[in-house]
């Protein structure tokens, strides 16, 4: 079986990593891309190694919306075709053209397609409003970790290691007996969790505006999509009401996985606010955002890279991982992912088969 599902939209950038000027370099899924955009400022993504000589073209550089190899000189467009030979006469060569990747621009993401591109259909990449640049402010950030992504999937979708991977900053003593419960609808899966009668960090309390010293209700919910995206909110309300949130106030985080190789795992995290908060909605985004990437690169990184060394090569299942209470939407998720790699590597033998 694939190692990916290749037929699915995959995060490739934030849409501010890739300007009108200059070229980015990204590894996919063991494949090296290079991201960038046209005359008319849409984002474009090619194969990132020139037919010739095979020099990266992220190397080069953008010249009127076309890709100029740093080696000698051939420019390519957004469709991979070669567009100008500086040499001789000009004739361009038959063979001159890149693989080109579909890419849509779309939540302040560009999402790339590593599958079959008659299959790119944009209606397939999962809503995440709570990004809308037009309406609201949001804060991102990047890390690299050097874990496979499905592991970092798991982090997200079982918080109850906030208690005791995070105790001085999102995690208290109460989160282990969170309520929870899972659902999944069609290929999507959703976790809730819900901890009454809690004392948040201080630190954290400030953030929500929680006076010191008070309980509150706090509920972690989060949609995953295929392959590894996924939408968190966080929400607080005072201790004791019979539906926190309904009267609670709750912030969206985002954590957007995508697989470098086997073993690395790009990971793009951001919150937001309403623009019609003005300056204060900006600041807190980039505020929360800041907040978040100690505990993300200085606890839960290390932790993750430590798993993937002590997994190695080995298969995450054959290990026989025992199970907790905890891991319900985890499992859920791997075994949504795995089903749909299956689904595809059957189609494309049948299609091996039929040909």
């Amino acid at each position: 079986m694939s190692s990916y599902l290749r037929n699915v939209w995959y995060v490739a950038a934030w849409d501010h990593e890739v300007p009108i000027d200059r070229p980015l370099p990204r590894t996919i899924l063991g494949e090296r891309v290079v991201l960038f955009r046209d005359a008319e400022g849409n984002p474009r993504a090619l194969l990132d190694r020139c037919p010739h000589r095979f020099a990266p073209l992220s190397l080069g550089k953008v010249v009127d919306g076309c890709i100029q190899c740093p080696y000698h000189g051939l420019q390519f467009g957004g469709d991979g075709a070669c567009t100008r030979n500086p040499h001789g006469n000009g004739a361009i060569p038959k063979a001159a053209q890149v693989r080109s990747y579909p890419v849509v621009e779309r939540w302040s993401v560009l999402w790339i397609w590593m599958g079959d591109p008659d299959r790119a259909d944009p209606g397939l990449i999962p809503p995440f409003r709570s990004m809308d640049p037009e309406s609201r402010w949001v804060g991102k950030d990047y890390l690299l970790a050097r874990a496979e992504y499905q592991l970092e999937t798991d982090n997200i979708l079982d918080l109850s290691h906030i208690e005791f991977l995070h105790p001085g900053s999102l995690g208290s003593d109460a989160v282990k007996q969170a309520e929870s419960d899972v659902q999944q609808d069609g290929n999507t899966v959703y976790s809730r969790r819900l901890t009454r009668e809690e004392q948040l960090m201080t630190s954290l309390a400030q953030r929500y505006g929680i006076p010191e010293g008070q309980l509150v209700d706090r509920w972690l919910d989060t949609r995953w999509n295929a392959p590894a995206v996924m939408e968190l909110w966080v929400g607080v309300a005072p201790a004791g009401a019979p539906d926190p949130r309904a009267v609670g106030k709750q912030v969206p985080f985002i954590h957007l996985f995508t697989p470098e190789t086997a073993t690395t795992t790009h990971y793009w995290f951001a919150t937001s606010y309403p623009k019609r908060m003005g300056d204060e909605g900006r600041r807190r985004a980039e505020s929360d955002v800041q907040y978040l990437r100690e505990p993300f690169e200085r606890e839960d990184l290390p932790m993750l890279e430590a798993q993937q060394r002590a997994i190695g090569d080995s298969d995450f299942w054959a290990m026989k991982p025992i199970l907790l209470p905890g891991d319900a939407a985890a499992v859920r998720a791997r075994r949504v992912l795995t089903a749909l790699m299956k689904a595809e590597q059957d189609s494309k033998a049948e299609k091996a088969s039929a040909a």
